[in-house]
């Protein structure tokens, strides 16, 4: 089985349609080549950084959107005007799309380039009113 069907919970449950549509892309994502790699790191407890290989890439090839819940990685690389004649290429020079899914209240805080990899910043800043509150017993008036 290749594909679910969503379709009851679109039906049954009110305001998880966003939740239904994340999982969807991921099904359909499944078939993505992994292609760059990347790791995703835990710096501190709201600090998190993506790190992606793009060796041959230059910053200006690249290009970093943030919108509402999702983060979008591009990669372009132009053709040079006289090909190359390669007897081995191991090092992929296609463009690519990487797309992640960003958790409530996740900002991009910044990206760098180091060494070949393209390091991207995140955090998780959590406004007081969607924090937890205690609540004491007591007499309610």
């Amino acid at each position: 089985m290749s594909r679910f069907d969503l379709t009851p919970l679109y039906r049954t449950a009110i305001g998880f349609d966003r939740l239904a549509s994340m999982m969807e892309n991921a099904n359909n994502s499944s078939s993505n080549n992994g292609y760059p790699p990347y790791n995703i790191e835990l710096l501190s407890e709201n600090h998190y950084r993506i790190s992606m290989a793009v060796a041959g890439f230059a910053e200006s090839d690249l290009e970093i959107t943030s919108h509402e819940n999702s983060l979008i990685v591009k990669g372009t690389k132009e053709q040079p005007e006289t090909p190359k004649n390669y007897l081995y290429q191991g090092i992929a020079e296609r463009g690519f799309e990487r797309r992640f899914q960003l958790a409530d209240h996740v900002q991009v805080t910044g990206a760098d380039m180091e060494n070949g990899l393209l390091h991207i910043d995140l955090v998780r800043d959590v406004p007081e009113a969607a924090k937890p509150k205690n609540i004491a017993i007591g007499h309610a008036r």
